[in-house]
């Protein structure tokens, strides 16, 4: 089978498109012919650790297909079934699936929109649902709305009944953005946004706040935080790992400062949250309420090309790689 490869150096990190066996599945995994998969910025860049220096390994980590092989001990799923989940490799035209991430994919989806729902859907359940705490009525500040994260963050928010502030330094984007829901958009991509969110809010601030920046505008993402509000942070795209943290305001506003990753979770921790991401959000894409927004779909065989679409900024939403017909490799035994 063919697969995408990712060698890195202390300082860089280049693509390759390699030929390997078919993994094999372990007794509670499935063997998934992956049909897309999404793209996501934090596997691609070293700081993040999600990638260590001085490796070459398997890349993609979210994608949706087909079963075509069941570990042993794997119960509720059948050869032929349809899902979606978190996987390691995911840009491959097969790849491994633990069957307690698997995900079964709503029939209104196509495979490219189920793509990209696993890994940044969960994220987002997780920021606003099970840490975020957020209710009907509440106001959300995302930095960075344009990205993936940040449309499904601002999607799933106006599910919920909140209201939504979001900023990206592209004036267009942010009118699309609005014709989808979004409240108030601030175009900007610098710290300088808190007395329009306080305008925004009657002088009261947000709520919550989901931080896909980075430290450029963690001081600023506090400012703005009303009594009680929270802070999530996802990301730092802008590679700024410091800032300062106004002491007096934590402790006076009574606030919530979390992270958002899996990086050191195992492999039960990461499971955990599937059960409820598919009570509280799985209806309403399945219903069509919430619908993930694709930017733009490349081949398989484009995910350089994909990765500098991703980089240059130019994306709405996410950016999804199709999978080709499957070589003629025989599946293991």
């Amino acid at each position: 089978m063919r697969f995408h490869s990712l060698q890195s150096t202390a300082t860089t990190a280049t693509l390759e498109l390699r030929d390997g066996p078919i993994p094999e599945p372990g007794t509670q995994q499935l063997l998934v012919r992956m049909r897309a998969a999404g793209l996501n910025r934090g596997e691609f860049i070293i700081g993040h650790g999600l990638t260590k220096a001085g490796t070459s390994k398997p890349i993609g980590m979210e994608g949706a297909g087909e079963i075509v092989k069941l570990g042993t001990e794997v119960s509720g799923y059948a050869l032929g079934d349809a899902v979606m989940g978190r996987c390691s490799g995911a840009f491959a035209e097969y790849a491994v699936m633990d069957a307690h991430e698997a995900i079964a994919m709503p029939a209104n989806l196509t495979w490219e929109e189920a793509a990209a729902i696993p890994l940044t859907f969960l994220v987002v359940h997780d920021m606003l649902i099970a840490q975020g705490k957020l209710q009907a009525g509440e106001w959300v500040l995302i930095t960075g709305v344009s990205s993936g994260v940040g449309v499904a963050a601002m999607q799933v928010a106006k599910a919920l009944g909140a209201r939504v502030i979001g900023t990206s330094g592209s004036q267009d984007k942010l009118d699309r953005l609005q014709a989808l829901g979004l409240d108030v958009g601030l175009c900007t991509r610098t710290g300088d946004f808190h007395d329009a969110v306080m305008a925004a809010t009657g002088g009261n601030g947000v709520d919550l706040v989901v931080n896909t920046v980075g430290g450029s505008v963690f001081a600023e993402c506090v400012r703005t935080m009303a009594f009680q509000g929270r802070l999530a942070t996802v990301g730092y795209v802008d590679g700024v790992l410091k800032s300062e943290i106004d002491i007096q305001a934590l402790h006076a506003k009574r606030l919530v400062l979390f992270g958002v990753s899996n990086k050191l979770r195992n492999a039960p921790q990461r499971a955990a949250g599937i059960p409820a991401f598919v009570a509280d959000l799985l209806p309403a894409i399945a219903a069509g309420r919430i619908h993930p927004v694709i930017d733009r779909v490349y081949p398989f065989e484009q995910l350089a090309e994909a990765k500098a679409h991703m980089e240059a900024n130019r994306h709405l939403g996410k950016i999804v790689l199709a999978m080709p017909t499957a070589t003629s490799a025989t599946l293991p035994a």
